[in-house]
């Protein structure tokens, strides 16, 4: 049996941030995890999940040592965010208003998982179980024990880290409240003639958003063609993402590449230029929130305690979020002089972070649910209320700068 201070179950991208964030307190711990991320190769494909990484979360990145592998790999930095679902009603953020060069950088899943797994192998007070499944998880007055296929652990402190079904949730018996959207998102990688682009962009229609997300380009695949034609130098990659109802997203899911090619022009702003579908994938809208984020010696951060609209793309925001609140909680405790792993002490992690997760996932719903409501009254209302934010200056600085600083996480 091994002893650790801390266990964390799951290795992703919040997860191995949590497990470094630990590690730089001089505590020991376990990470454990199913299989490791895949190495990153220059001319690989664009992964399909992609994150849009905020200021807050690019500082805790930072912080942890992980950011500049990420951006010599591949991120795509963004300027500007453009909103509206009528286009008298255009209004933009931009990242100047904030003092800021940029609002985020849009990047593969995949490669943050990477860059924070190869600080943490650089870590001696950080062991990595895997690959490894969790079996059990039980607790008394002293320590948690985990069992694990091949492995018996113990700690101080266990962090479920594993996602929207954790299992670790499940074990000790933490419920959860949740809906369902009935609806289902579409990812769909695109390369486009047009170059670039500094912008992410939204458009409320009544079947639901759809959405634009610049990616980092691909050098060897910036020669292949484009409807016959072949790209500038300056041609670009996107991520798009189409909220629908469930049926019609299994109906697009079904066709060719070419095929949803021709669907995304008809239905997409006029502003894609000529595409080519890379890849597709889709998954359900759900909405869940723990109903404690603490049982006894087990924590849950991101997607275990919270999962929101990804409408906004604040999911892992979210969830670095929650790595930093924990880290400043057991960081205090420790130069205060009091027992960290005491539960009285770690209940400061939700009273830290459960308001500002169940704002956001609030927020998102609110926006959701007023641009898909078909009253024409109510589309004049928010339309109307899109223009004022962008048109009278009051608003603009008041409202507008106000919440797009919050979104950065500044």
């Amino acid at each position: 049996m091994k002893e650790f201070d801390c266990i964390v179950i799951g290795g992703g991208m919040v997860g191995a941030a949590s497990a470094l964030s630990l590690s730089q307190l001089g505590l020991s711990v376990a990470l454990v995890e199913q299989q490791k991320p895949k190495i990153f190769i220059k001319d690989q494909n664009l992964d399909l999940r992609v994150s849009a990484i905020s200021i807050a979360s690019q500082y805790l990145l930072e912080q942890l040592g992980a950011w500049s592998q990420v951006v010599q790999w591949r991120a795509c930095p963004y300027k500007r965010l453009g909103v509206w679902e009528q286009e008298y009603a255009y209004t933009e953020f931009n990242a100047d208003d904030i003092e800021q060069s940029h609002l985020g950088h849009i990047i593969e899943n995949r490669l943050l998982q990477l860059s924070l797994w190869q600080q943490i192998n650089l870590q001696s007070n950080i062991e990595v179980f895997c690959p490894e499944s969790l079996v059990s998880l039980s607790q008394d007055e002293n320590q948690a024990t985990v069992v694990l296929e091949n492995n018996r652990l113990t700690a101080k402190l266990v962090i479920a880290a594993d996602g929207a079904n954790s299992q670790v949730r499940q074990l000790v018996g933490i419920g959860i409240t949740s809906w369902d959207y009935q609806q289902s998102a579409m990812l769909i990688n695109v390369k486009t003639q047009l170059p670039q682009q500094n912008i992410t962009w939204q458009q409320y229609l009544p079947t639901g958003p759809v959405a634009f997300l610049p990616l980092a380009k691909i050098s060897a695949l910036d020669n292949d063609k484009l409807d016959e034609q072949k790209p500038t130098e300056q041609g670009g990659y996107a991520s798009l993402v189409w909220y629908n109802q469930r049926d019609e997203i299994k109906r697009l899911s079904a066709l060719s590449n070419q095929q949803l090619q021709q669907e995304v022009l008809a239905v997409f702003p006029q502003r894609l230029g000529k595409i080519e579908v890379l890849t597709k994938g889709a998954f359900p809208l759900t909405r869940r929130h723990a109903n404690t984020y603490q049982k006894n010696r087990v924590l849950l951060l991101g997607d275990a305690a919270h999962t929101i609209n990804p409408m906004a793309g604040q999911g892992v925001n979210l969830g670095f979020k929650d790595v930093s609140a924990l880290q400043c909680v057991i960081a205090t405790a420790i130069a205060n002089g009091e027992c960290w792993h005491n539960e009285h002490v770690l209940a400061r992690y939700e009273k830290m972070r459960r308001k500002d997760n169940l704002l956001m996932q609030s927020t998102m719903d609110v926006l959701y649910h007023t641009f898909s409501h078909p009253s024409p009254l109510v589309k004049t209302l928010r339309n109307a209320s899109l223009l004022a934010v962008s048109k009278v200056p009051l608003l603009n600085s008041i409202v507008k700068n106000k919440a797009l600083a919050y979104a950065c996480g500044i």
